[in-house]
Order: structure tokens, then sequence, then C-alpha cells
């Protein structure tokens, strides 16, 4: 092998060693690697409320920067209203990463496997992002798909918790939307006037939460438990006049 040949050799050698120790640093400092696409390309993005319930994402506090995730991260529906930060990882993709950007997203969907090797399936840590959130970090033109770097960040909400009431008289489903601090919840409880104890709820899918009280004309208040651990009560967010399909807010929120 002549001398060039060795150098050549040695300098793809010292270059993957530079791209992984990059990835293992990046980690160090609360990133962790991962890939990212969109979809919705065709829709209103304030529409991809998904698999979280959410509907649209500007009436649940969102705004047009949502995500789906894959199954690692989605954790059955927990992860609903988390945000993270991403940024495209420019030292693996030059071409099409936008070098110091990122865009802070929040989870309202879900990213199913095909357990055929795509990016979703287990145990890929994968964002399916709107495009309005993906072209903050990434250039027009590519082929859809850049790797990125992640963490979680802590949701900056307006306004106080939504609760959205839906249902009938012995089943009750109450969506939380704009929730602040980590933004997903672990538990969820509910009190009605009448009874005066907290009663546990179950999650039933993505953002939305049930319990088999009969609660009609009663004043009810919740509490919540995230993920990160921090608990707040909400009394008398809905009033006793309430009805199916309101949407009552907080005064208070979570930060």
């Amino acid at each position: 092998m002549s001398t060039f040949a060795i150098f050549l050799s040695t300098l793809k050698f010292l270059l993957v060693i530079c791209v992984v120790f990059e990835g293992a640093n990046a980690q160090t400092r609360g990133w962790i690697n991962a890939h990212a696409t969109f979809y919705g390309a065709n829709q209103n993005p304030s529409t991809l409320g998904g698999a979280c319930g959410y509907g649209n994402s500007y009436q649940a506090g969102f705004g047009v920067h949502t995500t789906a995730l894959s199954g690692a991260l989605y954790r059955g529906g927990e992860a609903c209203g988390s945000c993270y930060q991403v940024m495209c990882n420019n030292r693996l993709d030059r071409r099409w990463c936008l070098r110091g950007a990122s865009v802070t997203v929040t989870t309202t969907n879900f990213c199913p496997s095909n357990n055929h090797g795509g990016w979703c399936d287990l145990p890929r840590h994968h964002f399916d992002m709107s495009m309005p959130a993906f072209f903050r970090i990434a250039r027009q033109g590519n082929e859809g798909i850049v790797p990125v770097l992640y963490r979680r960040v802590a949701c900056r909400r307006r306004g106080g918790v939504r609760f959205t009431l839906s249902g009938h008289p012995y089943f009750n489903m109450i969506m939380m939307t704009n929730v602040g601090g980590s933004g997903d919840i672990k538990r969820a409880w509910i009190r009605a006037s009448r009874t005066r104890t907290w009663t546990p709820m179950q999650r039933n899918w993505g953002a939305n939460w049930q319990s088999s009280l009969n609660l009609r004309g009663q004043t009810l208040s919740f509490r919540l438990t995230l993920v990160d651990g921090k608990t707040r009560e909400f009394l008398n967010v809905v009033p006793s006049s309430w009805s199916f399909g309101q949407t009552f807010a907080s005064r208070t929120q979570l930060s």
C-alpha cells in the first residue's frame, strides 16, 4: 500500500472516530441521537392531533410545531403533551442540516412500527414531525430524513390547563391539554363537590382520562401528577352548570 493510500485510510478512520466521539459527547451534554422525518405535507398543520386525541393543535395550545414519536419514546400515550428540543445533526449531514438551528416540538401523535426495519420500529428513537417544525432545522428539497439530536425541555404554555368533557352521565372522558412543566401526565384524579374525595382516573387513550362517576350538577376539581413528579391541584375548575362538549381552563399552570 502506498504512503498516500495509508494516509487516506488513516484520515477516514480519524473522521469516524470524531463523529462517534461527537455523538457520545452530545449525549453527555444531555442530547440524544435520533432521526427525524416529516408528515402531513398536504394537511393543515393545526389538525395534526393524531393518536393523542388533541384534534386541532392550536385549540389545544400547542401551535404547529408538533411531532409523532416512535414507540420507544411514545410510551403507550404517556408521552402525549411532552416537549423536546430537536436540532439537526450538522456533523453527520452537512448537506441538509441547518447549522445551529433547533425547534421545540410538542408530542401529539404516534409513529407506528411496521416491524420491517422502519424508522419507527423499536428500539429506534425517531421524530416524525409536522412539516413547519421539520423545515425549521432542515433545508427544503432533501429526501425527508435527517439525523438529529434531542433533549427533553419544559413546556411553556400560555393560560391555564384545559379540561374538555365528553361522554355520558356514567362514563366521563376528560381530555387535558395545554399542560406546562414536563407536559406529560403520569396520574390524574377527579373530585366532585358532593363527594369531596379524590378519585383516581384511568388513561383511556392518549391525553384522554376516564371515570365512571355520576358527576352531573357538581363542581369538578382535578389533581395531576406529571412524569417529572410535579403534582398540582386545580380546584373548582368546572362549574356545576357544565355540559358535555365544553372546555374549561384553570387559572394556574404547571411550570
